[in-house]
C-alpha cells in the first residue's frame, strides 16, 4: 500500500469516518452485492470505517473486515464493536488464507496502490476465493495521470485491462463505469466469478 496514503488515513481517520457515514448509502453497490454474492464466508478488503461490513453482516453474510490503516481500523472497531476486523494490506494481505472466501468485496481501494502493485493485488484478491466464489472489485477512475489529493492520498491512473489480465480466466458478471450513488465519483466496477 502507498505509505503516504496510509499516513493520510491514519492521521485523519475520524474525519474520513464521519465523511463516509454522512454520505448516502451506496445503494447501487448494495443492489449488485445482493444480486451476485451468495451465502458463505465474505471479506471486505479495505473496509474503512466498517459501514459496508456492517451492512453485509445485517444481510446475513459471515463477514470479516480487513483494513491497512490502523487509524481507520480503530474507527471501525469503535463504530461497529460487534463486527470482526483484521489488519492486513494489499497486495499481500498476509494472514488471509487462500481459497477461503465465497465473496470478496474490494470497494474503491486499489487506486491507492502504485500502478506496479495493482496486478499483484488483483491476483491476490482472486486467490482468496474458493471455487465458484465472486469478487466485486471497484476503483475510482483517474483520467490521464496519477494524482495525489490535498491530504496526500494517491489516485493511480491505469487501464482496466491491467486488472482484467491479472484476473486470468474468470466469468465476468459486470464490467462498467458509472457515478457512485454514495460518493458521486466516477468508479469502474468489475464483478467476476471463478
Amino acid at each position: 500500500m502507498d505509505p503516504k496514503t496510509l499516513d493520510a488515513y491514519d492521521q485523519r481517520a475520524p474525519d474520513y469516518a464521519r465523511e463516509w457515514n454522512r454520505q448516502a448509502p451506496p445503494s447501487d453497490m448494495y443492489a449488485l452485492l445482493l444480486r451476485h454474492f451468495s451465502p458463505g464466508p465474505t471479506v471486505d478488503v479495505g473496509c474503512g470505517s466498517g459501514r459496508d461490513l456492517a451492512w453485509l453482516t445485517a444481510q446475513g453474510f459471515d463477514a470479516l473486515g480487513v483494513e491497512a490503516s490502523t487509524g481507520l481500523l480503530t474507527q471501525a472497531r469503535t463504530l461497529h464493536p460487534d463486527q470482526r476486523f483484521a489488519l492486513a494490506s494489499l497486495p499481500a494481505l498476509e494472514g488471509l488464507q487462500t481459497g477461503t472466501f465465497q465473496n470478496v468485496l474490494c470497494e474503491t481501494v486499489i487506486m491507492h496502490l502504485p500502478e506496479d502493485q495493482i496486478a499483484a493485488a488483483t491476483r491476490r484478491l482472486r486467490e482468496l476465493l474458493r471455487p465458484g466464489g465472486t469478487l466485486y472489485l471497484s476503483w475510482r477512475v483517474t483520467p490521464e495521470a496519477s494524482i495525489r489529493d490535498a491530504a496526500g492520498r494517491l489516485y493511480s491512473a491505469f487501464d482496466r485491462r491491467l486488472v482484467r489480465e491479472a484476473l486470468g480466466s474468470v466469468e465476468v458478471l459486470l464490467d462498467d463505469e458509472s457515478l457512485s450513488v454514495s460518493s458521486g465519483k466516477r468508479v469502474h466496477r468489475l464483478i467476476v466469478r471463478v
